[in-house]
């Protein structure tokens, strides 16, 4: 019941947020203009982009409310949330006004943010031998890499993925999904309390955001989507993870992740900045492929729940 509570709470909070803020973002002008590059946009009218506010608000009024970690973990996830959101919205609104924010201090933030998080506790440790049954733990300094590595690369690839009406939103909730199954699996109730409040926040925003949308989140709801995620994984399904099943969390986000590492890497090979925005994602790809909107999404949407439900088999063998 506390779980369907959470789930509640952050659905309803942002359900009930999104159409103010959306007023809201028409009388400033904090909307997507779509003529600025026609070809990464695909809707033609100017949309919000104030739903990642609704989602951050939703997330600290249900964390507060239904999540009890020591007051350093939740003050490193909810600080580090706000840094994540506050630049994003600083992205956003460069974007709204035609110009691009440098991806350096973007970069900086999101960096410091997954920083504030290992310094309060959420890292990851190490794992254990099975073959043994000992534990693995890593030297501080490679505790520190991977864990802020695995944030930040989170953040990213989600940022990424959010290209098309419902894409991103609708694999945060997959991948929030197949996290919270981990956790319960693992009897680690607080990491599940995370991800179901994840899971609430994304289906209401998909309520205004399915084709055609009537609202964005902009960089500031994705990359806080994928800060969220690459903590939750953290907090649970690394924990006392085998070699072999530190595979489930990467399979959890299995769209984004592999999708944006051919990108990353493509953008490498041709010269390219890692961060310069191109059309070069698997929904642009599929897109051009012939098919709609629609079935890009919902056809991604298969194939990370397939992921998923990978790492739920995997998970369940105990390997």
């Amino acid at each position: 019941m506390l779980y369907f509570a959470a789930f509640l709470v952050s659905f309803l909070v942002v359900l009930f947020l999104i159409p103010p803020l959306r007023k809201l973002a028409f009388r400033i002008d904090f909307v997507d203009k779509p003529k600025e590059n026609i070809e990464r946009k695909i809707h033609r009218e100017p949309i919000p982009l104030t739903a990642g506010l609704a989602i951050f608000i939703a997330f600290v009024l249900a964390y507060l409310m239904f999540v009890h970690n020591e007051w350093k973990q939740t003050a490193g996830i909810l600080s580090g949330s706000f840094l994540i959101l506050a630049i994003g919205l600083v992205d956003d609104w460069y974007k709204t006004h035609g110009k691009e924010f440098p991806a350096l201090p973007k970069m900086l933030v999101q960096l410091t943010a997954a920083g504030i998080v290992y310094s309060t506790g959420t890292v990851f440790y190490g794992f254990n031998n099975p073959f043994t049954g000992t534990d693995f733990i890593l030297p501080d300094v490679l505790q520190f890499i991977l864990t802020v590595t695995w944030i930040f690369g989170v953040t990213t690839v989600i940022n990424f993925t959010d290209g098309m009406d419902g894409l991103a939103g609708g694999l945060s909730a997959i991948s929030a999904v197949t996290l919270f199954i981990v956790a319960l699996a693992k009897h680690q109730n607080e990491s599940a309390m995370l991800a179901i409040i994840l899971v609430g926040s994304a289906i209401a925003y998909l309520r205004y955001n399915k084709f055609p949308a009537k609202v964005f989140m902009g960089d500031a709801g994705a990359t806080l989507f994928g800060f969220l995620l690459g903590v939750i994984a953290l907090d649970g399904a690394f924990k006392q993870a085998t070699v072999l099943s530190l595979l489930i969390p990467i399979l959890a986000l299995g769209v984004p992740i592999f999708d944006n590492l051919f990108v990353v890497f493509r953008r490498m090979k041709n010269g390219q900045p890692i961060y310069q925005a191109d059309a070069t994602q698997a929904h642009y790809r599929l897109l051009r492929s012939g098919l709609s909107p629609k079935q890009v999404v919902m056809f991604l949407y298969l194939i990370n729940t397939c992921f998923g439900l990978a790492s739920i088999i995997l998970l369940l063998l105990k390997v």
